[in-house]
């Protein structure tokens, strides 16, 4: 049931959540390959993003937003590292770095990092995370019109949850009642599902979600042991 799940999840331990994440990011930094092996580089810079974004998440389940936020900007920056050689269609670093910045409050650098996804081809891409990062790149930048057209086509897409296209959607239509229920039906999935990145049991793209939300005056009341 989602709701003993839920309840599971409150009694998380963040503060050995942060301690393993600020391990594997200082064993990552001793790993990491030599510019000259380029593949295996991007790959670890990958991994350090992921362990600099979950002590960021660690600390803002323990109430720090402050140094949380420091975190987040380190994670996107291996992110943004990361992408230079990464494989084509690799969206997924421009848009973890973008919700680092977001959940790290810093709305100057995600602005930044948007525009950068943007030039980088975002828009043009066929695939749903393209096109995720595009809605998700537009929003950001408050260019609402132009982020509806990638967000209802990722929505009916089998191949991305629509209940983050929904909410991308409502978003950039401001309906309110419609990125309710989205927004809503993004956190059940988070509570019911049993593997989250870096182990960490935040719902996050529901924060992401809810920072953009309030920009919008149209953020939701919620309740979650995944959120802090």
């Amino acid at each position: 049931m989602p709701e003993q799940r839920a309840a599971a999840h409150g009694s998380e331990d963040w503060t050995a959540h942060l301690e393993r994440e600020e391990r594997r990011y200082r064993d990552g930094e001793l790993r990491l390959p030599e510019a000259e092996d380029a593949d295996a580089r991007q790959r670890q810079l990958t991994r350090l993003g992921n362990a600099a974004g979950g002590a960021g998440l660690a600390l803002l389940m323990q109430g720090r937003p402050d140094d949380a936020a420091g975190w987040f900007r380190r994670a996107a920056g291996r992110y943004r590292e990361s992408f230079a050689e990464a494989p084509p269609d690799r969206w997924g670093r421009p848009i973890g770095a973008r919700k680092s910045l977001v959940l790290g409050g810093d709305w100057a650098a995600a602005d930044e990092a948007a525009r950068w996804a943007l030039e980088a081809g975002a828009a043009e891409a066929a695939s749903a995370i393209g096109r995720y990062a595009a809605a998700l790149a537009l929003l950001i930048v408050d260019e609402d019109e132009e982020a509806r057209p990638h967000a209802d086509a990722i929505r009916i897409r089998d191949d991305f949850p629509s209940p983050v296209g929904d909410a991308l959607a409502c978003l950039a239509a401001q309906d309110v009642l419609g990125y309710t229920e989205a927004v809503e039906a993004v956190l059940v999935s988070f509570e019911t599902r049993d593997e989250y990145l870096e182990d960490m049991p935040v719902a996050d793209t529901v924060l992401v979600l809810q920072a953009l939300a309030r920009r919008r005056g149209i953020a939701v009341e919620l309740a979650s042991a995944l959120l802090p």
